[in-house]
């Protein structure tokens, strides 16, 4: 199986080795497909299954401590998270590269942007269903999520994960807001995903998430980015993320899918993939 290998240096200044785990996929214009939380690549099954068919290379990977990737215990920051895709793309020697971060994976492109691309190895973003730019109520964020509610996700979490997961799918969905928007296999197929992760891998990237102020990084991105979100988008709120995000990036392609929840790589997974082929190839 294919791996890259990065090093990851603990708070007691010890250094591993994590193996990151990776699929790569056609041939053409290199597009880095960056997963959710809390599911691994394979969440992007529509994506690689299509984007090929359209000269595009599709590499997708698992974040450190899910799918298949090493479980260290420390390391769920996204400096280190940041560090991880730049070895990545490193190690495949990846030029003219498209990154397309989803959820969690939008903090990614958005550190990877500020810390890492100066060398222009990366010409084009996309930011879906983004986290970004801040989710986090603060004094200087008034409208975002309290911290209460994260709390309890955690604890939530702590007491029984796959109940939590099985909740939050849905909502992940829009089951509840649309009409049988998937399918029940395709709930339980990504509570099967997300218990791949460990647990502890789990709860510290939602606190990493959460709490992580993508502001100054959205600040320096000066590269074609897309930003694409769901108005009926309920666990990551439009309007404390894509519409901030494109407040601070005023150069970005913004589109709204009216009818979308957060999962809409999948529900809307025909639009989305005609959306990302023409922004990469554009």
């Amino acid at each position: 199986m294919p791996f890259i290998t990065t090093n990851s240096v603990s708070l007691s200044g010890r250094s591993e080795e994590v193996n990151i785990f990776y699929q790569d996929i056609g041939r053409g214009k290199p597009v880095v497909l960056i997963h959710g939380w809390p599911l691994n690549y394979q969440m992007w099954e529509y994506q690689l299954n299509e984007l090929p068919k359209n000269n595009i290379r599709v590499i997708a990977y698992d974040r450190r401590g899910f799918g298949l990737s090493s479980r260290p215990w420390e390391g769920y920051d996204y400096d280190t998270f940041a560090q991880d895709l730049q070895t990545l793309l490193q190690e495949l020697d990846l030029t003219d590269v498209t990154l397309v971060g989803f959820s969690m994976g939008g903090g990614e492109v958005a550190r990877y942007l500020a810390k890492y691309n100066t060398d222009g190895r990366v010409t084009k973003a996309a930011l879906i269903s983004s986290v970004t730019p801040f989710l986090l109520k603060t004094e200087n964020n008034p409208n975002g999520v309290p911290q209460e509610q994260f709390d309890g996700m955690r604890e939530q979490l702590e007491d029984d994960r796959p109940k939590f997961l099985a909740s939050f799918s849905k909502a992940f969905y829009g089951v509840g807001v649309f009409s049988q928007p998937v399918s029940d296999e395709i709930l339980k197929h990504d509570i099967n995903l997300a218990m791949q992760g460990s647990g502890y891998a789990t709860i510290k990237s939602m606190q990493a998430w959460s709490a992580t102020d993508f502001r100054d990084d959205l600040r320096n991105i000066r590269i074609p980015l897309l930003v694409l979100h769901g108005k009926a988008d309920e666990t990551v709120p439009i309007a404390v993320s894509a519409e901030e995000t494109v407040k601070i990036v005023p150069h970005a392609q913004y589109i709204v899918y009216d009818d979308a929840p957060h999962g809409l790589y999948y529900t809307h997974k025909n639009k989305f993939n005609e959306d990302i082929i023409n922004f990469v190839n554009s």
